[in-house]
């Protein structure tokens, strides 16, 4: 009997111990809310600030999302024009296009011979009459080719034009959605400024909350003493301005996501509107749950990194001798 009661004695002991360790973070967690709870306007304005703060990397994040989304499908569109010289007869310019639908980065390869370039110009530029008074049709023929995806990605197809235009058959070429890379690289910019104003905001977001947790320290200073008296530990004294952190973050986080949803119900009719002019169907889009979940633990991460070095740092300044 003495043997069983031996062995079952760790086992009590280790749920003692886990038993005793979560009551007290239960307690801190109490006591955050307590003061938080007494002290509503201020915890309501700190969590405002922190919720704005987060609100303007997410709003841009989703503005990029929005962004990338619309141009997406541009790159598919995009093609290289290459006008023929005028000697050039439209077999040869079958010829070669037959040709180059064995190139590596090729896709696709369109031929646009002499009558039908002549009657698009025709359609598009108004000058029909003037065309008609012409005694022979003075446009080459067009090769239109559809470069690969990966091609179109990446800087081949700078490499692609360049090849393409150094034919014999070929006059000019031009890629005609070079536009669209450039825009590709104008979000790439806004991209990395995303991730600046993201870290200047997130220092803000910590000195925010870290002075927060300052002020409460400095206003249960002499709460604190007394605990040191009694032997509290500096772990004991500090979990519940942790959670105080934490729950100031998660609520930032929640505040965040309110406004960016509201953000985009408000801009969601006129954009739809917008879109409508153009034949499109688009239509704003908020975070994911994904993304929703990410905000949230950044917002509590942050949270936790400011309290976590202002109760280090402020809790040495209360030295019991």
């Amino acid at each position: 009997m003495s043997k069983k009661t031996s062995k079952n004695r760790p086992v009590a002991n280790l749920n003692k111990i886990i038993g005793s360790w979560f009551l007290q973070h239960v307690q801190a967690f109490l006591s955050s809310l307590g003061q938080l709870y007494k002290n509503p306007m201020n915890a309501l304005l700190t969590t405002f600030v922190i919720g704005i703060s987060l609100a303007l990397p997410a709003g841009f994040y989703s503005f990029l999302e929005n962004a990338r989304r619309v141009t997406s499908n541009w790159d598919t569109t995009s093609h290289i024009s290459l006008f023929l010289k005028t000697d050039i007869d439209d077999q040869r310019a079958q010829a070669l296009a037959d040709e180059l639908k064995n190139h590596a980065d090729i896709k696709t390869v369109e031929v646009i011979d002499r009558e039908a370039a002549l009657l698009e110009y025709k359609q598009n530029s108004g000058f029909a009459a003037a065309l008609d008074a012409l005694e022979h049709n003075p446009l080459p023929p067009v090769i239109i080719v559809q470069p690969k995806i990966e091609s179109i990605s990446s800087m081949n197809n700078e490499r692609l034009l360049k090849a393409l235009r150094a034919l014999p058959e070929v006059d000019s070429g031009q890629f005609d959605r070079q536009w669209a890379q450039r825009l590709h690289r104008i979000i790439e910019v806004f991209q990395r400024f995303i991730m600046i104003v993201a870290a200047l905001l997130s220092i803000a977001v910590i000195l925010v909350i870290g002075n927060t947790i300052r002020l409460a320290i400095h206003n249960r200073r002499q709460e604190i003493e007394i605990n040191k008296l009694f032997g509290a530990t500096d772990a004991f004294i500090q979990r519940p301005f942790l959670y105080s952190g934490l729950l100031h973050g998660i609520g930032g986080s929640l505040i965040a996501w309110l406004l960016l949803e509201t953000a985009v119900l408000l801009l969601n009719g006129p954009v739809v509107r917008l879109t409508d002019l153009y034949g499109s169907n688009f239509s704003l889009v908020a975070l994911n749950f994904r993304e929703i979940i990410s905000l949230l633990l950044l917002g509590a991460g942050l949270g936790l990194a400011g309290s976590w070095f202002s109760v280090k740092r402020h809790l040495r300044a209360i030295d019991l001798i």
